[in-house]
């Protein structure tokens, strides 16, 4: 494979506000959304030679933004923190419970405390999906993990959008108050 070019020059032009947006959704205090981008940009240039080109810059960056919003919440490790990373994980309409990628590892800074926290992650994951009744894991699975449309998802199981958007918060609740449980 071919080393892949970005152009870390233009990121602050073509990036910060995407990334601004996609921060301030998730901590909703503009100095620490501002700090975390500017960590992220800082990071990505720390680790440019590990760029792959398996991703977009764009991509690239906000999976780095991801880890650093996590870290955050970490650093936090409060009630009022962990409520909050519930709260902005979780009622975000069209990507409620979008909260679940957010906990996956950077897929590129891999460690040995990445893998291991993932692969405990997927346990945890699957075995709290198992404890779901048929139902809803089936909507949550395709919704979530599988990435299908609300239309698809209807057409396929014949439910209508407001039972689907019902079936999956009932999903998303359940995970959160599992993984809580068996992850955090």
């Amino acid at each position: 494979m071919s080393k892949h070019e970005i152009n870390a020059n233009k990121w602050i032009d073509r990036y910060s506000d995407y990334l601004f947006n996609y921060t301030i959704t998730r901590v909703r205090d503009r100095d620490t959304a501002q700090d975390l981008v500017q960590d992220t940009f800082f990071a990505g240039l720390k680790s440019m030679k590990n760029f792959k080109g398996e991703a977009s810059e764009r991509t690239w960056l906000i999976s780095i933004l991801k880890r650093k919003i996590i870290d955050h919440y970490r650093k936090i490790n409060s009630k009022k923190g962990q409520a909050e990373v519930k709260m902005n994980f979780s009622t975000d309409g069209e990507n409620e419970g979008s909260w679940l990628e957010e906990r996956v590892a950077d897929p590129f800074d891999k460690t040995a405390e990445d893998t291991l926290e993932n692969t405990e992650l997927g346990l945890a994951i699957h075995g709290c999906l198992d404890k779901l009744p048929e139902k809803q894991a089936q909507v949550f699975k395709m919704k979530t993990i599988l990435g299908y449309e609300t239309e698809a998802i209807c057409n396929e199981l014949g439910i209508t959008a407001s039972n689907l958007w019902v079936i999956i918060h009932r999903a998303r609740t359940t995970m959160a108050s599992c993984l809580e449980k068996n992850w955090f």
